[in-house]
């Protein structure tokens, strides 16, 4: 109890009338909402009360001063909590909480970093912890600040497994300057939590997790003072025994309230009880400033020290290239960071690792919480953060990337061992689906390098890009085409071969690519020429290249992809010229659930190596000579 100071009792009774505040101000938002969960702010009141009243250390009207103590609310649904909080801190207006909801309003029906003091989307529920253990692991690590971080769940988001990825990943790292507040109110949605009020069951769960556990009556300001001033040495888990619907008699413990405003009439009365329970204080209270120990960090031009080094012929993996282009990035500026789900030696992250182990975290086979470590690790602008793992085993992890993308996170994924061409793997290892995931992401930016020149300046591009952006990378050695001092632009797609009578676009990307490459050659001693188009970013499209070379082939272009027909380059290339007459779209990709091959072997039974190219441009041609 070494930081642990007793409250006096002027200060226990303004903790206790705070919380009733926030209860009377969550009831009066939700009530002219017409939605929201009150019951699920109720049970949270004195939590907030004492969290940000008399624990955490920041300065409210700087809600993102990057010496903040952070606060995570996993349990989104219970934001009017949170509102009230920040209106107590004079940050919002009292009055402003009446428009919650509202489509003019910032405060939005769960937590979105369009509200300066929310780091996080949250309401996808089992996601906050993992953010904070980012948060915690920046403060500790990388920052090296006092600052620290708080996250508040609640009990029915303890059935997800990516809380317990947390919970393994804080207690790993000895993330001592983390806290989990579990609020154990003992309701879900629809049915009671499995544990309901079996406190110890979960204090021995964050026990045999590594965390400090300690059970608290989550409605006694006096217990949550003395165990938020706990000595720290492990993180820190408060398992607060609380009630649903706390100080609104009707709903207090009973199902069939989650999620339901209080009628305005039940709402006035609930109200004036509570207000009776307030007792005259004069103390007022105000949060402490926090340590000024986190250094200034500016992210801006975040630049290569040098020009890729590669040589034309030259073959190389861009999966490699990826890695050796981070390790170089990371020579340049010390606050890129990268993160991998023990798959660093396929990826090769393991070249950034070798040379910035300080910056490098280990996220083990845990893709769902890497993500949303990520997330955490790149709030406030403090680090340039890379994620990477096999493209595939981005689709467990897909929550946390459509939660990042809310978050308007700058958060860099690299995929490796896309599409058929990873070969005898077999398809559990086959990223097939990726750029369908990706491209639906609002904001995302969709890299796909071809060589290892391209792939070095999507990882510098990447770095300067803002919002989520995902690096495709493929597992097979291929030719270096680009000059090294080739210049690439997001969204600006690459004419790699052409002549000045192209029968056919083809765009390809990647290993395929490479293929259409091939195909051109063969093509050319019959006498039939190509245009090859590299897109080099799926999304944006570059859609202007694409039409002007195709109308010079009369509209006939060939899509050639390493992916699934669904989602992928064939279908972004038919958006981009849906509109133009005269144009059609012959489709490559995998129509099936592949198999165990040899890569080579896989390109041609599924259609999308060079023969089936040359074969595809001679149907075209056939097709074009037939409707004459």
């Amino acid at each position: 109890m070494e930081d642990y100071h007793k409250p006096d009792h002027q200060t226990v009774q303004a903790l206790r009338n705070l919380a009733n505040r926030l209860r009377i101000n969550s009831i009066k938002a939700t009530t002219a909402a017409g939605s929201g969960h009150p019951t699920s702010c109720c049970s949270v009141a004195e939590i907030m009360s004492v969290v940000f009243f008399h624990t955490m250390k920041y300065r409210p009207e700087e809600p993102r001063n990057p010496n903040n103590d952070r606060f995570v609310l996993s349990k989104g649904h219970a934001a009017p909590a949170l509102y009230a909080v920040w209106a107590e801190t004079g940050y919002l207006k009292e009055n402003e909480l009446l428009n919650l909801r509202k489509v003019d309003s910032v405060l939005e029906g769960h937590p979105v970093p369009r509200q300066q003091f929310v780091d996080v989307a949250t309401g996808s529920l089992g996601q906050g912890l993992g953010a904070a253990c980012g948060m915690a692991y920046t403060g500790k690590y990388f920052d090296e600040a006092s600052y620290r971080v708080f996250c508040l769940l609640g009990d029915g988001e303890l059935s997800e497994g990516s809380v317990w990825e947390a919970m393994a990943f804080a207690s790993y790292y000895q993330l001592d300057n983390l806290v989990a507040i579990l609020d154990i109110n003992r309701l879900g949605q629809s049915d009671p939590a499995p544990l309901q009020h079996h406190v110890e069951k979960y204090q021995r769960r964050c026990e045999a997790f590594g965390w400090h556990a300690v059970i608290a009556d989550g409605h006694s300001v006096e217990e949550l003072c003395e165990v938020l001033g706990q000595a720290r040495h492990r993180p820190l888990a408060i398992i607060a025994k609380t009630v649903k619907g706390k100080g609104i008699q009707a709903a207090e413990d009973k199902m069939g309230w989650h999620g339901k405003p209080l009628p305005k009439d039940v709402a006035d009365g609930v109200i004036k009880e509570l207000q009776s329970r307030m007792v005259s204080c004069s103390k007022r209270l105000y949060p402490s400033p926090p340590g000024e120990d986190a250094a200034p960090v500016s992210l801006r031009d975040v630049r290569m020290p040098s020009a890729p080094s590669y040589r034309p012929g030259e073959k190389v993996a861009t999966r490699k290239a990826y890695g050796a282009a981070l390790a170089k990035l990371g020579r340049h500026n010390q606050h890129v960071v990268a993160l991998d789900g023990d798959a660093e030696n396929s990826t090769f992250s393991e070249l950034f690792k070798n040379e910035h182990p300080d910056r490098y975290v280990a996220c083990y086979i845990a893709e769902q919480n890497m993500v949303s470590v990520a997330t955490g690790c790149a709030v406030r602008d403090r680090n340039v953060v890379f994620a990477g793992t096999f493209a595939t085993f981005f689709s467990r992890a897909y929550d946390q990337l459509r939660t990042a993308a809310v978050s308007e996170s700058n958060v860099n994924l690299c995929g490796s061992h896309c599409g058929v061409s990873v070969g005898e793997d077999g398809p559990s290892q086959m990223g097939l689906e990726d750029l369908a995931l990706f491209r639906a992401l609002p904001g995302a930016t969709v890299f796909y390098p071809s060589d290892g020149v391209s792939a070095e300046k999507a990882v510098e591009l990447a770095a300067n890009t803002k919002g989520l952006c995902f690096i495709r990378t493929s597992r097979p050695e291929n030719n270096i085409i680009y000059n090294c001092n080739e210049d690439f632009h997001v969204g600006q797609a690459k004419v790699v071969y052409k002549t000045n009578d192209d029968h056919v676009t083809v765009i390809g990307a990647g290993v395929t690519l490479h293929e259409a490459l091939a195909a051109a050659e063969h093509l050319k001693k019959e006498r039939i020429h190509i245009r090859v188009i590299d897109p080099f970013t799926v999304k944006p499209l570059d859609a202007k290249t694409i039409i002007d070379n195709a109308r010079a082939t009369r509209g006939r272009i060939i899509t050639v992809e390493d992916h699934y027909y669904e989602g992928g380059l064939g279908e972004a290339v038919c958006s981009a010229v849906v509109n133009e007459s005269g144009f059609g779209v012959h489709r490559l990709a995998v129509s099936q659930v592949p198999r165990s091959g040899k890569p080579h072997e896989l390109l041609q039974i599924f259609g999308i190596g060079r023969d089936a190219i040359v074969q595809a441009v001679r149907k075209v041609l056939s097709g074009a000579s037939n409707s004459k």
